[in-house]
């Protein structure tokens, strides 16, 4: 249930904390007071759209914050699923909107995504819009309403699970099934691709390996003449000593001196060691002078392959690593083509089996239409009845899927709702015969029946009245009241008819101060509410009279509640 809703900077709402009880909560108020904007703050704490524009003029931010009351299974599973944690069956939603368009969304004080709210949303609220009524006029949508109603999951599952088994297969028969020509050119094509790029013999880095080479290569002389000045300074040369000879002379006479005590032995051995380490180091860059040695022939060589290599990686992909994945995959693909033949004959009795499945998964779904279509077409009569639309007809109409498969995936069948507004006529399209308040009161019925079965505890009517008056708006209120018996009902209306049968009802008021407009919310006691009703009623005026008329409708409602 919604227990509070706190409202900042929302449109024209500075600030509102509304209190909703159980049953019917009504919103009444003058046109354009700012009643939608309560169903917009709902909408938007739930996931749905919220874009810079609900920010209040001249404000930073809007925030809205809504805390349910809730012990569904199913809420417990999302909040573990998306590490939340519950708070003793308290939930509190909260979504901020920043004047430059940036979203902020809370759930128990966790960040979450828009996406994540609005499916812990659709959970918990059941928001009918003012166009939702206009839904009906689009057939697309019967079918939904018709599986929602009364199609078993189980069923509805096993069919989309054939039938995305069955695409599959057709798309892998169809990746395997081309005309002789285009295999054979297809086949020469990849063998040629094979054929030069196993010619290459491609190693993952060697690009950069024979680059680094070639740098070598292209800077021997350079290299050469450090080397020799490197290797003349540890073994000298003609006219001079080197390192090594030093380090050798420091020894001799170190150990010249260790007759006379023990304590340069130590030195002796340092001094060692360095002719010793000079000595080697010498030979390494001797060895590394040597191996510059490189001919023209064996640089154009490496030139040549860097080229080689250059192509391959244009060619097939950027570089080594790429070219010999494509080469992975042109083999396999050849393979592929090469038992094109065999395979396309298994694919093909793979594609026979799939299609007997989802034909025979499509049969019993429209098996359970069909059932669920016969009760749905009773439980809306029953509801139109009430909703003084007594000689009213509702029936679902079937027609086959018109494609080769004679399937779709929704099944094997489209479904529509067709109605007869008036006794004696035939049923036809919705569109064709409901008027603005056929369409409410149809909604409304249907709304009705689908909530028997759905497990959201809040459902929201944004001007659910539309095109009704008198007798027909009686019987809207009072299944609005007993919807409210069942689940916690928030309706916005014009209608003192509705009003009346409210268990909490709110006034939406809008004033103007120092040029800026506020909007108030405000809960009505029983003075409150006769007021309030005596105005939708009468209007601006509202005399005695009135307002005793508007005290007896609240007594008679209370008393059609009681019964």
């Amino acid at each position: 249930m919604l227990e509070t809703l706190h409202i900042e900077n929302l449109a024209v709402i500075e600030r509102a904390d509304i209190t909703f009880g159980k049953g019917l909560n009504v919103l009444t108020g003058e046109t354009g007071a700012g009643k939608s904007i309560v169903i917009d703050a709902l909408t938007a704490v739930t996931g749905g759209r919220a874009s810079k524009e609900i920010v209040r003029t001249g404000e930073a931010n809007a925030a809205v914050t809504a805390e349910f009351s809730v012990d569904e299974a199913e809420i417990s599973q999302w909040l573990e699923d998306n590490g939340i944690d519950g708070e003793d069956g308290s939930l509190i939603l909260t979504r901020r909107v920043t004047a430059d368009g940036k979203n902020t969304c809370r759930v128990n004080g966790m960040p979450v995504t828009v996406g994540q709210l609005r499916e812990l949303g659709a959970l918990l609220i059941d928001i009918h819009g003012q166009n939702d009524g206009r839904k009906l006029l689009d057939e697309s949508a019967h079918r939904a309403y018709l599986d929602a109603f009364g199609v078993p999951r189980e069923v509805s599952q096993t069919y989309a699970d054939a039938y995305r088994a069955l695409t599959d297969a057709r798309e892998r028969l169809a990746a395997v099934t081309l005309d002789d020509a285009e295999r054979e050119r297809r086949v020469d094509t990849l063998t040629a691709q094979i054929a030069e790029l196993e010619a290459a013999r491609l190693k993952i880095g060697e690009t950069d390996a024979l680059n680094a080479r070639r740098d070598i290569m292209a800077n021997a002389s350079r290299l050469q003449s450090a080397f020799d000045i490197a290797y003349s300074a540890l073994y000298g040369g003609d006219d001079e000593d080197g390192a090594v000879a030093l380090a050798i002379a420091a020894e001799n006479a170190v150990e010249g001196l260790s007759r006379y005590t023990d304590k340069f032995e130590t030195l002796v051995e340092r001094l060692r060691d360095l002719r010793y380490n000079a000595a080697d180091i010498a030979e390494e860059i001797r060895d590394a002078r040597d191996e510059l040695n490189f001919s023209p022939e064996l640089l154009e060589r490496l030139d040549d392959r860097l080229d080689l290599l250059r192509r391959m990686a244009r060619k097939f992909g950027g570089d080594e690593g790429a070219a010999i994945e494509y080469l992975d995959n042109a083999r396999a693909e050849l393979s592929e083509l090469e038992l094109s033949d065999e395979m396309r004959k298994k694919l093909a009795k793979v594609v026979a089996e799939c299609e007997k499945n989802a034909q025979k998964c499509a049969e019993s779904l429209k098996k359970s239409r069909e059932i669920a279509a016969e009760r749905l077409k009773i439980r809306v009569t029953e509801e139109l009845s009430h909703l003084s639309m007594a000689g009213v007809r509702f029936e679902v109409e079937f027609s086959p899927v018109e494609n080769e498969l004679k399937l779709s995936p929704f099944g094997s069948e489209n479904a529509r709702f067709l109605m007869s507004a008036n006794a004696g006529m035939a049923p036809g399209r919705i569109a064709k015969i409901a008027s603005g308040g056929e369409l409410s009161r149809i909604m409304l019925a249907l709304k009705n029946v689908l909530t028997e079965t759905d497990p959201v505890d809040v459902t929201v009517f944004d001007e659910v009245d539309a095109g009704v008056s008198g007798i027909a708006a009686q019987r809207v209120g009072e299944k609005l009241a007993t919807l409210g018996r069942a689940r916690q009902v928030l309706c916005v209306t014009h209608l003192a008819q509705i009003a009346a049968m409210a268990d909490r009802h709110f006034e939406i008021s809008k004033s103007v101060d120092n040029n800026r407009t506020f909007t108030r919310v405000t809960a009505l006691d029983f003075d409150g509410r006769r007021a309030e009703i005596a105005r939708l009623t009468g209007g601006e005026n509202v005399t005695d009279a009135a307002l005793t008329a508007a005290g007896e409708q609240l007594s008679a409602a209370e008393e059609w509640k009681a019964k």
